[in-house]
């Protein structure tokens, strides 16, 4: 896991007074640099552990690299566009967010768009301050019995159609994670992307902007609505392709358009083109969603707690790269991931290699759901010491993929006794010999088995370790030790040997100390070495 101890913090941005009052609290030192330069930050963050931002602050693969203490960024918010997550993770370093703070704010904002289109207030608005009095010009349309398309039904999703439904909307909507039976418990039709086109008068994304979201409206799109439809973008510039809602505008296929984010624009800047803004049939706001006292106060509040507990070992929540990591912050689930970790090295030094396929088998049914923290700590384990990069459960995976190293995992209910109550995790190294099986008692992570050979009382695996190979009818290796010992001023704590294979037997010996060199060992030995897990 190897995360260091948080104690200096940077907030980048304004926010709350409480961040820091929370941050303070929890023992953490903070500086508040709001509207720092490109250059600033850079000087700025190389002695924090923390970095605290909301949308204007840009975190590069530079700001990361510049970062040389850096162990976390939490983003006072939903989105983490202005985050290079990749490099985040390739570096080790946590990202997080604070998903649900500004949600009902989001919401509101996006049902004051729909009902500010139905009725063009900002525009008769507008009008007034004009000394005009056109009643006839504004003429708008009732909500009710209209269809609201809502693309996108997490939480923002389903605030704004439970809303809406308040004014007679009919909804219907698309999600690909939320199933048509939970959607319908907060009223909402799931429908495909084809049907929903020309059945709804207004249409509202609350999608992330990923691959398969961008330009989710398009000319395609728009050419299959209703005339007239009505779009409402407050969630991420490039869901809407900002071209073909020009044009839809321009032809009258779209009625209207109410915009809180642009595809150009970034948290601190207006957008460079000025079509979409102009146009008098398009409502637009400087990325206001989040823009409320209330949410402020609450993602501020939020992403300090979270920061505190994690420097406090309390826990993880709101992570975005290192899911695993979340686990690794409960006290039942700790020792599991420094089994894991230790097995991956053990596997890795027997096998004298980190490249190819490793299969990781939970048995017993209290390690069902643990091959998702189980496994990146199994590559963890066989890439420590083969890297220069620290290797993380944040960035094993990636930095795994990278080294040609693919560990999977599989799972059965059923394990052997005497470990069938609390579970059994097996490591393998596919098209080899090499298998390592271990245990928890208590809470130490315990050696079960190695390439084959049982070890009856199972063999701690923690501190400074010696593992070796001998024929079983030679203890001359173990006659060795307390003189190796001595030289250095250690001491052997525990000694365990495993069941005889091929005329071999496995030892692994728990010591106070490394040995300085295994030179005088070798020769009594098939092989050996030693490890600190």
């Amino acid at each position: 896991m190897a995360l260091g101890k948080l104690q200096k913090v940077l907030i980048s941005e304004s926010l709350d007074p409480c961040c820091r009052e929370i941050l303070q609290a929890g023992g953490l030192r903070v500086q508040e640099k709001p509207g720092l330069s490109k250059e600033e930050l850079l000087r700025e963050i190389r002695d924090c552990d923390g970095l605290i931002v909301r949308s204007a602050t840009k975190v590069t693969a530079e700001v990361l690299e510049a970062a040389e203490r850096l162990q976390v960024v939490g983003r006072a918010g939903t989105g983490v566009d202005n985050v290079d997550v990749e490099a985040a993770t390739r570096k080790g370093v946590l990202v997080m967010n604070t998903p649900t703070g500004n949600s009902l704010s989001a919401a509101e904002l996006t049902c004051g768009m729909i009902l500010c289109l139905a009725r063009q207030i900002p525009q008769a608005a507008a009008s007034m301050k004009e000394g005009k009095w056109d009643r006839k010009k504004y003429m708008g349309m009732e909500l009710n019995g209209k269809t609201l398309a809502v693309l996108g039904l997490g939480r923002i999703g389903r605030e704004v159609a439970t809303r809406m439904q308040a004014f007679g909307m009919k909804t219907i909507g698309y999600d690909p994670i939320i199933t048509p039976d939970v959607s319908a418990t907060f009223g909402v039709e799931q429908l495909p992307l084809e049907q929903i086109w020309p059945r709804c008068d207004f249409i509202t994304v609350h999608t992330p902007l990923l691959p398969s979201t961008t330009g989710l409206l398009n000319d395609s799109t728009f050419a299959k609505c209703r005339r007239g439809v009505q779009v409402v973008n407050c969630a991420r510039g490039g869901i809407v392709d900002e071209g073909a809602l020009l044009r839809a505008l321009q032809s009258g296929q779209c009625g209207g358009a109410a915009l809180d984010v642009f595809t150009q624009a970034s948290g601190a800047e207006p957008p460079k083109d000025r079509d979409l803004v102009n146009h008098p049939n398009v409502i637009s706001c400087p990325h206001l969603g989040a823009s409320t006292r209330e949410a402020q106060s609450r993602c501020g509040k939020e992403i300090a707690m979270q920061i505190v507990d994690m420097a406090t070992g309390k826990g993880l929540t709101g992570v975005v790269n290192g899911q695993a990591l979340s686990k690794a912050f409960a006290p039942q689930t700790k020792p599991w991931i420094a089994l894991a970790r230790a097995l991956g090295t053990v596997l890795c030094t027997v096998g004298k290699q980190i490249q190819g396929n490793v299969q990781v088998c939970t048995l017993g049914t209290p390690l069902k759901e643990a091959g998702s923290y189980l496994t990146p700590a199994v590559a963890a384990g066989m890439l420590a010491g083969g890297t220069q990069k620290e290797v993380t459960l944040v960035n094993a995976t990636l930095l795994a993929q990278e080294a040609g190293l693919k560990v999977t995992s599989t799972h059965s209910d059923v394990a052997p006794e005497p470990d069938s109550s609390s579970g059994l995790v097996q490591v393998s190294l596919q098209g080899s010999p090499h298998q390592v099986t271990g245990t928890v008692l208590g809470s130490t992570p315990v050696l079960r088995q190695i390439n084959g050979a049982t070890f009856k009382q199972p063999a701690p695996l923690s501190g400074p370790v010696l593992i070796y190979r001998a024929k079983a009818s030679d203890t001359s290796a173990l006659a060795t030790l307390p003189g190796l010992l001595s030289k250095t001023g250690g001491q052997l704590l525990s000694y365990h040997s495993s069941s005889t294979v091929a005329g071999e037997q496995w030892s692994v010996v728990g010591l106070s100390a490394p040995l300085s060199s295994l030179g005088e060992l070798k020769p009594r030995v098939t092989e050996v070495f030693q490890l600190h897990l």
